[in-house]
């Protein structure tokens, strides 16, 4: 065999060996994946691998993604590009944190083809780019039971939660009941009982029974509601408990929600310092009777770590809105009536991040309580809580000295006492950790027994009841400081089609219903961060531009105005006609303003332009480097290779002589 022969068989080896080993790295390296990225964007929380790590069923994830009508379409097709690798490399960690437990399937639908009938099919967002090509970007999450669960299109608004919106679709593709809600409250907000004798009455009477509220009713479209009396001894059977406007509860009822909290129930609060749709009682204004409007849950409050002060509200000058108090009266800014606006959420919690408006009529305040410095400070009683809606900096609290101050509103009398603030006030919170009871001994509750001397006859005696004192897992509360943002009057207006959703009011409801209905490990999911990072080197160099040019920009500036100044005060002395004579002494002037107003203008884009260039080389210098690193990096592997076999043959060379 010849040395050309060899040299053929050994490279033919040598690529062999290449491809093999290329495609052995990309087996093995999938389990060594880096993310180097500043906010680790492709890295799983905490939650969702612990969702993963209990699937007791198989899922299969179908990714629908037409990557060949995206290169067909228009620039805000072509965006989407980049997204979707993004949301296919998520998926791909899903897939090797769960134990093979999820599968991926990547599906591109092409015209008139199955794929594109099941997409379609399964409720997954359409858009038409030409007359056979469609768009599609959506999410199918199957488990083997048939449970469906769907992201019909993965909207650019919802990048930053991507995480949370797949965790969220298995989390509940694998929990198959329906999420039980219990409702609490000293309102009538299940409406009136329209059977049995009371009813009858009220028909005689002609009067008729009050339905439940819109928001009770929109809930029942979606969970399974049931009423809790706020007398119960013990909370059981709902998975999330709604506390509406909790007046005067008694020690047993604070009891029970204390206990259903501490065993995992998750609950949402609504209390608030006067509540208007706690309408009072005819009779009672009638015969003079003082009715309380404000409500609190302070016992309980205070052990999760904030508290609502009474006789307090939430003021904002920048967030009040006017309303006419009378048909008489003119509409004038209310400072306890704020339209809250989309910077006073916040964005990193999945409950407040695309809300756009939510009105509150006289909300309340939520402090945090000042730790005990004298308790020692237990890791596992930290509670973490998060801000949810809030007001602009200028905000601030208000008090009032009588209730009748908001029954008998003077809007500019309110005005002009409050004073502006220089930081938020906070109206919700979202409270997560591991809480103490605020009960740690128990309570006492009276309980009647058959007398043993006279069967006929009852006994009354006192009986001690215990229940946990530490949360053996992580509760989740959330707290709002107003109950009137739910109400007919707030959320919803009357149409002929039946009430009509206003703004974002129920839906900042029903997302932490949402939100609080998934597993525990669903609720720590949060953002992944900012995706449109700032382009830190180019802002600096722009600043600094604009700093080095700002003496030059201005002087030209005030030349030019000068200049068209001087050319207006010149046309308007001119007489009528004289201004376009040619040869004449005006006209003469004004061709010569504008040649400098001009010239000035030139110098002006000269200044801007070198701005541009100074970007535009940092951007060349970038890109270059960016370019030549591979081949550099090859280039030295290949030097360091080369004095290595140099030196190896020289020593091979010397002790060959020696011997």
């Amino acid at each position: 065999m010849n040395r050309t022969i060899r040299a053929i068989i050994g490279a033919g080896f040598i690529l062999i060996i290449m491809f093999s080993a290329i495609s052995i790295s990309q087996n093995i390296g999938k389990s060594w994946k880096v993310d180097i990225t500043d906010q680790k964007l492709y890295t799983l929380s905490d939650g969702t691998k612990s969702i993963l790590t209990k699937l007791n069923q198989p899922i299969k994830a179908k990714l629908f993604y037409a990557k060949t009508a995206a290169l067909k379409g228009p620039d805000q097709i072509k965006y989407f590009n980049n997204y979707y690798e993004f949301v296919k490399a998520l998926l791909e960690e899903y897939v090797a944190e769960s134990n093979g437990m999820v599968e991926l399937e990547v599906i591109d639908p092409r015209p008139f083809s199955d794929d594109e009938v099941a997409a379609m099919r399964y409720g997954l967002q359409k858009f038409r780019i030409t007359e056979e090509e469609n768009f599609f970007f959506g999410l199918v999450v199957q488990t083997q039971f048939g449970v469906e669960k769907v992201i019909p299109f993965f909207s650019p608004d919802r990048q930053n939660f991507v995480e949370y919106d797949i965790s969220y679709l298995i989390d509940n593709a694998i929990t198959r009941q329906k999420t039980k809600v219990g409702i609490m409250s000293s309102l009538p907000i299940m409406g009136d009982d329209m059977s049995g004798y009371m009813a009858q009455m009220m028909m005689r009477q002609g009067l008729r029974p009050k339905g439940p509220w819109t928001i009770v009713e929109q809930l029942r479209k979606k969970y399974e509601v049931s009423e809790i009396t706020t007398d119960v001894n013990d909370i059981n059977d709902v998975d999330i408990l709604l506390v509406i406007h909790p007046k005067e509860l008694p020690e047993r009822t604070l009891f029970a929600i204390d206990q259903f909290v501490l065993k995992g129930g998750r609950t949402i609060v609504c209390v608030d310092p006067h509540c208007y749709a706690d309408a009072p009682d005819q009779a009672n204004m009638q015969m003079g009777v003082q009715q309380s409007r404000n409500s609190n849950l302070n016992k309980l409050l205070k052990n999760w770590g904030i508290e609502m002060p009474e006789n307090t509200f939430a003021g904002d000058r920048n967030l009040a809105e006017e309303r006419a108090i009378s048909q008489t009266s003119r509409p004038e800014p209310i400072i306890g009536f704020l339209n809250i606006g989309k910077n006073c959420f916040n964005h990193d919690s999945v409950m407040t991040a695309e809300l756009n408006e939510v009105r509150v009529l006289f909300s309340g305040v939520l402090n945090e309580v000042a730790e005990d410095v004298n308790q020692p400070k237990e890791s596992e009683t930290v509670i973490e809580k998060t801000p949810l809606i809030m007001t602009t900096n200028r905000g601030n609290t208000f008090t009032i000295s009588n209730p009748y101050e908001l029954m008998i509103l003077n809007p500019s009398n309110l005005m002009s006492r409050f004073v502006d603030g220089t930081e938020p006030v906070t109206m919700g919170y979202l409270l997560t950790g591991r809480f103490k009871s605020s009960f740690p001994d128990g309570i006492e509750i009276e309980v009647e027994s058959e007398d043993p001397n006279d069967p006929n006859e009852t006994i009354k005696s006192t009986k001690q009841i215990k229940g946990l004192k530490n949360a053996p897992e992580d509760c989740a509360v959330v707290v709002f400081a107003d109950v009137d943002f739910i109400s007919d009057s707030l959320a919803y207006s009357k149409s002929f089609f039946g009430p009509v959703i206003i703004g974002d009011n129920s839906a900042l409801l029903l997302n932490a219903i949402d939100d609080l209905g998934g597993s525990s490990d669903l609720i720590s999911i949060r953002s992944r961060g900012n995706f449109k990072r700032p382009f830190i080197k180019v802002n600096e160099i722009e600043r600094q531009a604009e700093e080095e040019t700002a003496q030059e920009v201005a002087a030209l500036n005030a030349q030019i105005a000068g200049f068209q100044s001087e050319l207006q005060s010149i046309l308007a002395q001119a007489k009528e006609g004289q201004e376009v004579v040619i040869g004449s002494s005006i006209f003469e002037k004004q061709r010569d303003i504008e040649l400098k107003k001009r010239q000035a203008q030139q110098q002006l884009n000269e200044v801007k332009l070198k701005e541009r260039e100074r970007i535009e080389h940092l951007g060349n210098v970038l890109r270059g480097f960016n370019m030549l690193m591979a081949p550099a990096f090859i280039l030295m592997i290949a030097i360091i290779l080369g004095i290595y076999r140099s030196v190896k043959k020289r020593h091979y060379i010397s002790h060959a002589s020696d011997a």
